[in-house]
């Protein structure tokens, strides 16, 4: 078995501390630290004992969480934060029988969710969980604009939060170009979650996307030789006039 001069699982740590890497910007570096997300088929009990109700004897808790799996297919919808999880159930409901695998799924809907920022409606997949969470929030742009990123899980959510916040920092006229009035409301309504548009346009990028956003701005056209002797001969040439006489005729 080789031996590693670094163990495999800081590797992807590692990289970014190298190369293009470390001029990314620093918002965005800081925006891939991973963080926990808000428990959704679990809840935390905060506590390592607790009193049994029958007997009142101390009893130690198993706070332990669930392990949940999250397709590819929900980085394409907003299931809020529901995945796909793993465990055994008895055949014919009988503790005496083997145990068998299990995952249960979260039920899955077609839901048309409009936008007042972006102006458009969007058809998305969601959970009933979703729903519950945009009525909570009063609204699927206050949803998407509050919820953070690691518990949207959801690259589809992530794009529609940047092009959310792009939308409110650059205030252009393309949202309702004929109803200015409605215009101002929509932007005075969203106004606490406005960034400026250099961290907006960053957000919610992968870090592929991002390196190649980077190589982008730091690409520059390479300039025709023939302009650059042309530049150098103009400049030989007003050199040898400075340094020619000047004759002065009577």
């Amino acid at each position: 078995m080789p031996l590693h001069k670094y163990p495999p699982k800081i590797w992807d740590a590692l990289k970014l501390k190298q190369g293009i890497y470390t001029r990314l910007p620093k918002h965005y570096l800081q925006s891939l630290e991973q963080k926990e997300p808000t428990p959704v088929h679990w809840r935390p009990l905060g506590v390592q004992y607790r009193a049994n109700p029958k007997t009142g004897k101390k009893e130690r808790v198993q706070d332990i969480p669930v392990p949940m799996y999250y397709p590819p297919e929900s980085q394409n919808g907003l299931w809020g934060g529901e995945g796909w999880i793993t465990g055994f159930r008895y055949a014919n409901n009988d503790k005496m029988s083997n145990r068998l695998r299990k995952t249960w799924k979260p039920q899955l809907f077609k839901r048309e969710l409009y936008s007042e920022i972006l102006d458009h409606k969007f058809t998305i997949t969601v959970t009933a969980s979703t729903l519950d969470l945009i009525d909570a929030a009063y609204g699927f742009d206050f949803y998407i604009l509050k919820t953070p990123k690691e518990d949207l899980n959801s690259k589809l959510g992530m794009d529609l939060k940047r092009a959310m916040l792009l939308r409110l920092a650059r205030k252009n006229s393309e949202l309702y170009p004929s109803d200015p009035v409605k215009r101002e409301q929509v932007y005075e309504k969203y106004k606490q979650f406005e960034i400026p548009e250099e961290e907006a346009e960053w957000l919610g990028l992968s870090l592929e996307e991002a390196v190649e956003k980077q190589r982008q701005l730091e690409h520059k056209e390479p300039e025709p030789l023939f302009k650059v002797y042309v530049d150098q001969l103009v400049e030989e040439l007003q050199i040898q006039k400075l340094s020619e006489p000047h004759l002065i005729e009577k």
